[in-house]
């Protein structure tokens, strides 16, 4: 498969190793804490979370946390138009990308490297994206025709050719182009790549109101699946099927397909049947049509398709909410409508999944999670990552609070809140790890947990136990000894794995790996199997 090189591409390949780990401080009085209708103080928040921090050090932070557990990833990065002023600074280890760092990318021509900066930092973020997605997760980009070519193909590196599901056209201009000197530009693309492809399954929206209004008739079976539309059973297919190629008997005729039909004799007959098939004469031609019901047997509504065309929402609808919602419409430049994010995250998400946005912005991802939840009483919950610190504070998490809790606008008009919550969090100013290699002492049980966990599993870890046995993985039950976890019980609060230390512990039969300070049991460790890992040197993950 052909691949992309630039300048500085050596220098990042692995730079996502050597990004610190971080933790994350919660920040109470930034955080959005409503308590609504099914929730409760304790988890008030509705397990949002907003990050503020450079987004390569936040998902590295996030990572131990969430890996393996995102459903669907929006990014909205720089488009590199040469306009918006972003930085390149990735403090890494390359005297070719060094001399970048603190200098503002500037417009075609007039930095020569510019596409080489942004893949450089691009690179190692796509990395650590690709680590949160579930298996059946999916990827989407927005991106314009300045990068658009390049960024398909460090896509196709990262994520494989294999997983491209579709590149969106999204028609974000309904006209215009005065200005324009050639071609009037009225589009943006948003590529959309999965984890595996093949575990991605269905991809549908709910269904909606112009659908609706074709299943115009109604039968005995109204009750449970709804009313029905009449769709063609013959199909055009060129595809040679014989075994579709049948006749079908009624009135004492037999009706044969100009070319074959849609469905096996058996599910046919089986139709015909159940009275699922509507059959008459028009222009003395036999016309043979199935119902299809507005609802499946299970009684879930029929959805609508995703087009690889996005029409009838611009960019100026996500203006416009801004500017209603602040009374300024320099707020933030070129906000994404939530309508547009909300299609994604309907499409691609199941009501209780986790949307990550790494390139949050004015925190359309997290009012599109919240207007999904409130549409079809979904669960979902929305993780966003901010780099700036006057944006994160007074247009992210602000514009959450408000589509959350309710707001008046700039009318006057009061628009009632939709619910949810979040917690705000800043990266921890220190890595978790110190100079000398060692454990932060502020560093607490929990915080460890989720870094030994993901050093042995590679995935996210969710508990909030307070146990040493974290849980059991592969077959493998996976300890944590540090912090006192064990109280008095035991030798330097239960940090060094002894005999008595041991005895103790959560019985676990089948193996068992162990993270401690130091291992004092001797031959007995491996009798017990007892697979001993030191803390911190075992945890470079």
């Amino acid at each position: 498969m052909p691949t992309l090189n630039w300048i500085g591409k050596e220098a990042v390949v692995k730079h996502h190793k050597e990004v610190p780990f971080r933790l994350l401080e919660p920040v109470p009085e930034l955080s959005c804490e409503k308590v609504g209708a099914g929730e409760t103080a304790s988890n008030s928040t509705s397990g949002n979370l907003i990050v503020q921090g450079d987004n390569l050090h936040a998902l590295k932070a996030l990572l131990p946390r969430y890996a393996g557990q995102v459903k669907c990833i929006y990014i909205d990065p720089p488009y590199n138009t040469g306009n918006e002023g972003w930085v390149y600074n990735d403090n890494v280890n390359s005297p070719e990308i060094r001399r970048w760092l603190g200098e503002v990318v500037g417009k075609e021509g007039e930095t020569l490297d510019r596409h080489d900066r942004w893949l450089s930092m691009m690179y190692p973020r796509l990395v650590l994206l690709r680590q949160f997605l579930r298996d059946d997760g999916v990827i989407l980009m927005s991106i314009d025709g300045n990068e658009h070519r390049f960024a398909e193909l460090l896509l196709d590196e990262i994520f494989g050719s294999t997983n491209r599901v579709e590149t969106l056209i999204w028609k974000k201009s309904y006209g215009g182009g005065a200005k324009s000197k050639q071609v009037v530009n009225l589009h943006e693309y948003v590529l959309c790549f999965a984890r595996n492809k093949e575990k991605v399954g269905v991809i549908e929206l709910p269904p909606s109101d112009e659908l609706k209004r074709y299943y115009k008739f109604q039968d005995d079976k109204v009750s449970t699946r709804g009313p029905y539309r009449l769709q063609p059973l013959a199909t055009n297919s060129m595809d040679a099927r014989p075994n579709l190629r049948y006749a079908i008997s009624f009135d004492g005729e037999e009706i044969w397909p100009e070319k074959q039909w849609q469905w096996s004799k058996e599910r046919t007959l089986a139709a015909l049947s159940a009275n699922e098939l509507v059959i008459k004469k028009v222009r003395g031609k036999w016309s043979v049509n199935y119902k299809q019901y507005l609802r499946d047997d299970d009684g879930e509504e029929r959805g609508s398709k995703l087009y690889s065309i996005i029409e009838s929402i611009y960019t100026q609808q996500g203006t416009n909410e801004l500017k209603a919602m602040f009374g300024d419409g320099k707020t933030f430049d070129f906000p994404k409508p939530p309508a547009l994010v909300k299609k994604f995250v309907q499409a691609f998400t199941h009501p209780d999944s986790i949307i990550l946005d790494s390139f949050a912005g004015s925190g359309t991802t997290g009012h599109a999670v919240i207007a999904a939840n409130a549409e079809d009483g979904g669960n979902r919950r929305f993780i966003l990552v901010e780099m700036d610190d006057n944006i994160a504070r007074n247009v992210t998490a602000e514009r959450v609070k408000r589509v959350a809790t309710g707001y008046t606008n700039a009318k006057g008009i009061t628009v009632q809140g939709l619910g949810g919550g979040f917690q705000f969090c800043r990266l921890s100013a220190e890595p978790l790890f110190t100079a000398e290699g060692q454990i932060r002492s502020d560093v607490t049980f929990a915080q460890l947990a989720e870094f030994v966990w993901f050093a042995e599993t590679g995935s996210g870890y969710t508990s909030q136990g307070d146990s040493p046995l974290l849980g059991v993985h592969d077959g493998r039950g996976i300890y944590l000894l540090y912090n006192g976890i064990l109280k008095d019980k035991s030798i330097a609060g239960g940090n060094v794995l002894t005999g008595p230390v041991f005895d103790v512990l959560p019985k676990f039969a089948d193996p068992k790996v162990i993270y401690a300070a130091a291992n004092r049991m001797g031959g007995r460790a491996a009798r017990e199997g007892i697979t001993f890992k030191q803390t911190p040197y075992a945890l470079e993950v």
